[in-house]
């Protein structure tokens, strides 16, 4: 009986350790399987950011500017590049739109110097172009535009920016132009067709760095866009200095 008791107190003592050790076994065991999971996860996240980017990059490279856009009631051009300015001055003469606007100018830039750098018709220049100095952004400039195009009810524009840039700018003004129709007119500076954006390390970088603004800008399009305030003016237009 002595060495029974012995043996139901020696057991009795070890239970504790036991369920400690095992229970030490399930939580390393929990931490395992979190940690596989976040590693999954991440290379998951990994793989489909890698696949969206190669086809943003595909997809900018194979945009094309049209040879003979049709007619529309008004263009737009994002500033940001002197290709931009001379391609929509050049369908402003053309007829392709009745008026122009001019976003995200420069505030220091006055009309005369906008239109030598243009080089475009004195005469077209004051009497068809107007000038958005309020954009500081692609917002912005979607912003500001939007408002030019209620307050002369068009129903048409062409859109002129970059190929990269084309596809965040019909994002950010497609929130906002509820009621015109845009028609994108893409200028491309290098040819980037069949991959050729791989083996240009500046077209890399500029393509990668607007990849994830245009990520950016889907995320945004989760939260509703809030209106514009009224604080900020109209595009000058050319009537005005």
């Amino acid at each position: 009986m002595a060495m029974d008791a012995r043996d139901s107190t020696g057991t009795a003592g070890q239970m504790p350790v036991v369920v400690a050790r095992s229970h030490d076994r399930r939580t390393v065991g929990r931490l395992r399987a979190a940690l596989r999971l976040s590693a999954l996860s991440v290379l998951i996240l990994a793989i489909l950011f890698a696949g969206g980017f190669g086809w943003f990059a595909n997809k900018v490279s194979h945009l094309t500017t049209p040879a003979n856009p049709a007619k529309a009631d008004a263009i737009i051009v994002l500033t940001g590049g002197q290709s931009r300015l001379d391609a929509a001055m050049d369908l402003l003469a053309s007829g392709k739109g009745e008026r122009l606007l001019i976003s995200g100018v420069h505030p220091s830039a006055s009309r005369r110097q906008l239109q030598a750098a243009t080089g475009g018709d004195v005469r077209l220049f004051s009497c068809c172009v107007d000038i958005d100095r309020a954009a500081l952004d692609t917002i912005g400039n979607a912003e500001e535009s939007a408002k030019w195009v209620e307050s002369h009810a068009y129903g048409t524009v062409i859109l002129v920016t970059n190929n990269y840039h084309m596809p965040r700018s019909l994002l950010e003004m497609g929130r906002l132009l509820h009621r015109a129709k845009l028609e994108p007119y893409p200028v491309v500076n290098s040819n980037l067709d069949n991959g050729g954006w791989l083996t240009k390390p500046r077209a890399l970088r500029v393509l990668f760095t607007e990849y994830n603004k245009y990520l950016l800008a889907l995320a945004r399009g989760i939260v509703p866009v809030k209106p514009t305030p009224n604080g900020i003016a109209l595009a000058e237009t050319a009537a005005g200095g």
